[in-house]
């Protein structure tokens, strides 16, 4: 089974007052580049998020996003204590007022209290990282929800592609076929022209026959394609093979094998029938590549 690196996946939960959304996108790449936009409070998360994208979805370009807000409201959950930073403004006024402070500057309080020591103690960090953690779990259980989904696209996908490459195999065996047919007698019609171009010079019937054989037999190894039909039938089927493992790069470089050989039978074939079948096949092939690039 094959799987396309193009996939979608989303999941969404709810822990408390908050609404946690994550999606996972991925399209073709040769390597792995992954991009994640995450809150800052998981910065530290995101080596984890990478190295799980990189173990479950192996290659492409994968991007994730991660979004937490407030239930019915469309900010982020903050981080910071609000309603402490709200006494130590209140405590701030207070103080001011009995001191006798005649002009009491309302936004120079209110920058002193978000300056306040205690706001950064180890205490409230610390519970911050608990509740972070805490949170954390939840956020995964969502991160391989998506990615799950992600992967399920995939293999739909994936589906649909290696079906498309049975088509395009099939289609090219089919002008194998026809290739076999007309070399038959592709032969004898080079032999026939060989000896009518004598003719036409003027040599009549009077030519020197066994000459004539030797150049007949080293113009038909010249132009013989054997080889190059019994390559192009093995490549056919072993890439059918390969559509078993599932392997994108084997099927690449699978394809270009097959390549190698449409393009010889059609520079030494010296005919004009199969010229047209290399034509028809090379068309099928680049279907074909077009979509290799696009497995995992």
């Amino acid at each position: 089974m094959i799987y396309s690196m193009t996939g979608f996946g989303k999941s969404q939960k709810e822990i408390q007052d908050l609404q946690i959304r994550v999606e996972v996108k991925s399209l073709n790449s040769k390597f792995t580049d992954i991009f994640c936009r995450v809150p800052k409070s998981f910065s530290a998360k995101e080596i984890d998020i990478r190295n799980y994208l990189t173990q479950q979805l192996e290659r492409g370009k994968m991007e994730l996003n991660l979004h937490i807000q407030k239930n019915n409201e469309n900010v982020e959950q903050s981080i910071l204590p609000q309603a402490q930073i709200a006494t130590y403004f209140a405590e701030l006024k207070r103080f001011a007022t009995e001191l006798g402070v005649q002009k009491i500057d309302e936004n120079a309080l209110y920058l002193q209290a978000m300056s306040m020591p205690s706001l950064n103690s180890s205490d409230q960090s610390q519970e911050n990282e608990e509740e972070i953690e805490a949170l954390w779990q939840v956020v995964f259980a969502a991160v391989q929800e998506a990615v799950k989904e992600c992967k399920e696209f995939r293999a739909r996908e994936g589906k649909v592609v290696e079906d498309k490459f049975r088509e395009y195999i099939a289609s090219i065996k089919s002008g194998l076929a026809q290739v076999l047919e007309q070399d038959k007698i592709r032969m004898p019609g080079i032999r026939e022209r060989m000896r009518n171009a004598l003719l036409e010079l003027g040599l009549k019937e009077d030519f020197d026959k066994n000459r004539f054989e030797q150049e007949v037999v080293y113009y038909i190894e010249k132009f013989d394609i054997s080889e190059e039909k019994v390559r192009l039938a093995t490549h056919l089927d072993y890439f059918i093979e390969i559509l078993e493992e599932g392997n994108g790069k084997k099927l690449n470089f699978m394809a270009q094998e097959i390549g190698r050989e449409i393009n010889t039978i059609g520079s030494k074939a010296n005919d004009s029938t199969i010229q047209r079948l290399v034509v028809n096949m090379k068309d099928e092939l680049e279907k074909i590549k077009e979509q290799t690039a696009n497995v995992l």
